[in-house]
């Protein structure tokens, strides 16, 4: 990693900084205008669903401290959902109901809450204290995801998701991220999940990351991360260069889980997607962004499966795996 630690050598790796992101990326390719369409995640569910892209399950919304004594008769009879922001980001207001119990209902980490403490959240939520910009929120509740059993070694009581980096309709980086202990099981790398980079041609693991240094070994499973492969890869890769067509967004980060029956299902989109996903490949984003500034409008406009096709020509590292 020591070309992550010289300026120069970040020049000469191709790495994309925060500025040159947000000038000739999400600057250049994002009208302000679109951002609604994923800063909140209920109109994100509404867009994929108009476009046939499988989302989680809505079962509510809650859009008033005064609704919040809802909360009660929606999650009675059931084991397992999920509660967060819907102008939330970073992961942040999440809670994840995995079970419950005599005492009341059980997080993925193991820690049983009851009903007081999930309507306190709930009021949180509505008040912004995980909004982008502290603004007033509204609370989505949906089913939580059972994810593929084939990735259950690689992630500590939390769902894995994968980021896929999409510009001008062509994915240009993939990576997955994989919740640990330190993470409180969610797959956010600031907290301390895993990052692990993905090749484009065959969805393996090529790099690890936890906190910015190289990992071999899963920190709680201890299962090797090199043995990574993302079942779905083909469909998942279509599914992100969709989401070019259905926003507008020239430049967009797609985070999607795979489904133990549905398969790949769109999470969230991210209209300024962060920049550790070159850490998790080790190699910058910088020469396959140029590669898709030089294409034509017409390139663009090509379905979205043969897109990917020449995204896994160009930047896959190993096309014949």
């Amino acid at each position: 990693m020591d070309w992550a630690t010289r300026p120069w050598r970040l020049h000469k790796a191709g790495i994309l900084g925060m500025n040159a992101r947000n000038r000739l990326y999400i600057s250049g390719y994002n009208p302000r205008h679109l951002y609604p369409l994923v800063d909140n995640k209920v109109k994100t569910k509404l867009l994929a669903q108009e476009a046939e892209i499988t989302v989680p399950q809505l079962i509510a919304t809650i859009d008033s401290q005064h609704a919040t004594a809802r909360l009660e008769e929606i999650i009675r009879e059931r084991d397992s959902f999920v509660i967060k922001p819907a102008k939330g980001s970073g992961g942040k207001g999440i809670v994840v109901i995995a079970g419950r119990n005599e005492e009341g209902w059980v997080k993925a980490n193991g820690q049983t809450v009851d009903l007081e403490y999930l309507m306190r959240h709930v009021s949180n939520i509505l008040a912004g204290l995980y909004s982008l910009g502290g603004a007033m929120d509204v609370v989505i509740i949906e089913e939580r995801i059972d994810f593929d059993q084939s990735l259950s070694a690689f992630s500590f009581e939390g769902v894995p998701d994968i980021r896929v980096i999409v510009c001008r309709g062509y994915p240009v980086m993939a990576m997955t991220r994989l919740a640990t202990r330190a993470s409180d099981g969610k797959a956010n790398l600031h907290q301390g999940a895993v990052g692990l980079g993905l090749d484009l041609a065959t969805g393996r693991a090529l790099k690890a990351v936890q906190f910015g240094l190289p990992v071999e070994y899963h920190p709680d499973t201890g299962q090797r991360l090199d043995e990574l492969v993302i079942p779905y890869w083909q469909e998942l890769l279509v599914l992100a260069a969709r989401c070019y067509e259905v926003t507008g967004l020239g430049y967009l980060g797609t985070d999607i889980v795979i489904d133990r029956d549905k398969g790949p299902m769109l999470l969230e989109l991210n209209a300024r997607p962060g920049l550790s996903i070159q850490l998790a490949n080790g190699s910058g984003l910088v020469p396959r962004l140029r590669r898709i500034d030089a294409l034509s409008e017409s390139d663009t406009r090509i379905p979205a499966h043969r897109r990917v096709l020449r995204s896994q020509e160009w930047f896959g590292v190993r096309p014949d795996a």
